[in-house]
């Protein structure tokens, strides 16, 4: 966002500040959550892996941790988000390509190995496949002799964005809006210390939609899941204080700290004004992920720059935990090298910077508050020209979502090749440098033993267990009243493998097909 001038003052916020911006931790949270912030407790350092194999990602995790990561974060291959086994035709050639190939719940037992699952916090990216992916933590952490109550962590769930932006999507919208409420009924009547969305304005930005699109159309999301959950009979007091959210921290410093600010401001007024939500309900807490569309391939050690200043904007505006990407994405998986500076960019950021010891630094500065009043009467008036559609699915079926995000990325891409936006190494101050190569992994013997692995445990499963559990499944989703959760954790359980579940569920339900 350009700024209208050079110089800001008095006049273009002309209000109260120990009326209007509130304290931090107080409704509307403006200046953060919680009173102290980062002086009682950092941010959570979540840095996102994902490889082949779950030994392999195994070991990055366990880097990771032993580098000073305080959660996990886990990203799954092509064929687990999209419900199919890894032996399944439709998965040649995506096994373990952009993320964990995970089957059944002994290859999620193999990935959190060693890992004591009440010592940890984790987060899972995945969406259509999340119950099924959160009914096999709780299986392995059963078997580790973890209860549910002590299992934290979050998970994306956040299956609208997937019509949106994304594509991970199985099922129609509303059986799948289904799962998404049952999943929160299990969260909150198990006593889990899990959040059971993560409702993500980050890849919805990173299709191109702009800080203000990024705002508004996760809070039409988050609106919507409320209100299914609402239905369920969940009381909004109870599950809402576990919703969390996920944004995108980009390189303009003041735009990302202002719609941090003015994000959570905006949802504690939504929450107030329609649940009548008290204020641990109205409380906006949230995971930052640097921007992966702003990395470059050309000159990828400019990334570390732009990593860090994406990560400076993520404290200011007082995110709850942060992943830092590392320089490399662009260019392949990261390596341990290059996963552990993004994770020591979040440490310098932490130790060495003054920032955290302050809260809210930048509260009260006159461009920084009138940006952020900006922001949120923008967000707020896209918002309600979703909520005029019907709500977020209702828009989702009529593209309006769709359409607004593929003409911010076009005239993104415009200014860019225009020259008007300045990408450094892309569009200026370019070399004749070649783009570095790196090696990948031998993706058809990782796809290979894969599969031995889920035949296997076919072979020594109790193929009866699996056959009545399944079934129990088929009759409950054909029953829009009955829980789905219970079932899916017996059928994992007895370990039916993911694309055995999906198949279920997709044989009573069937696959959403956009128009």
């Amino acid at each position: 966002m350009t700024a209208e001038k050079s110089v800001w003052g008095p006049a273009d916020w002309p209000r109260d500040p120990a009326k209007d911006l509130g304290r931090p931790g107080e409704f509307p949270f403006t200046r953060g959550v919680h009173p102290t912030m980062y002086r009682g407790k950092l941010w959570t350092m979540r840095q996102y892996a994902g490889f082949g194999t779950a030994e392999e990602t195994n070991r990055r995790f366990r880097d990771l941790l032993a580098a000073g990561q305080t959660g996990l974060s886990v990203a799954f291959d092509l064929p687990t988000q999209m419900g199919y086994d890894s032996d399944h035709p439709m998965a040649e050639g995506e096994v373990g390509r952009a993320g964990v190939a995970i089957d059944t719940v002994e290859d999620l037992e193999r990935l959190f190995h060693e890992i004591p699952l009440d010592r940890v916090s984790t987060s899972m990216t995945i969406n259509a496949t999340a119950a099924i992916l959160l009914a096999m933590y709780v299986a392995v952490g059963e078997e580790q002799g973890v209860p549910h109550t002590a299992l934290e962590g979050t998970l994306q769930n956040d299956i609208l964005k997937e019509y949106i932006a994304r594509g991970t999507y199985i099922y129609p919208l509303e059986p799948s809006l289904r799962l998404v409420a049952d999943v929160c009924r299990f969260t909150t009547t198990e006593a889990m210390s899990f959040n059971p969305i993560s409702i993500s304005g980050y890849h919805i930005r990173e299709a191109g939609a702009t800080a203000v699109q990024e705002v508004a159309f996760t809070f039409a999301n988050g609106l919507e899941y409320v209100r299914r959950a609402v239905a369920a009979g969940l009381g909004v007091n109870r599950f809402a204080p576990r919703l969390s959210f996920f944004f995108a921290a980009y390189t303009d410093l003041f735009e990302e700290v202002a719609k941090f600010r003015a994000a959570r401001r905006l949802w504690a007024r939504l929450m107030k004004e329609q649940f009548d939500a008290d204020e641990a309900a109205c409380r906006l807490r949230f995971h930052t992920q640097t921007g992966g569309a702003t990395l470059t391939a050309q000159q990828p050690l400019n990334n570390v720059v732009r990593v860090a200043l994406q990560a400076m904007a993520a404290v200011l505006g007082g995110t709850q935990s942060l992943h830092t990407n590392a320089y490399d994405e662009a260019l392949a998986l990261p390596t341990k090298q290059s996963a552990t500076l993004a994770l020591r960019t979040q440490q310098v950021l932490a130790h060495e910077t003054g920032v955290p010891d302050v809260v809210d630094p930048v509260g009260g500065s006159w461009y920084v508050e009138s940006l952020t009043d900006t922001i949120e009467r923008e967000a707020r008036a896209l918002l309600a020209q979703v909520e005029q559609l019907g709500g977020a699915p209702r828009a989702i079926e009529r593209g309006f979502f769709q359409e607004a995000i593929a003409r911010s990325a076009y005239t993104q891409q415009q200014e860019v090749e225009g020259g008007e936006q300045v990408v450094v190494g892309v569009n200026e101050y370019t070399n004749d440098s070649a783009v570095p190569s790196v090696p990948a992994p031998d993706y058809s013997a990782l796809a290979a033993a894969q599969r031995k692995r889920v035949a296997e445990v076919r072979r020594r499963r109790n193929a009866e267990r699996v056959r009545t559990a399944l079934a129990a499944l088929q009759l409950a989703a054909r029953d829009p009243q009955s829980a789905l959760m219970p079932l899916i954790l017996e059928a994992v359980r007895a370990r039916a493998t993911v694309g055995e579940i999906s198949d279920v569920l997709r044989g009573v339900w069937g696959e959403y097909r956009p128009t």
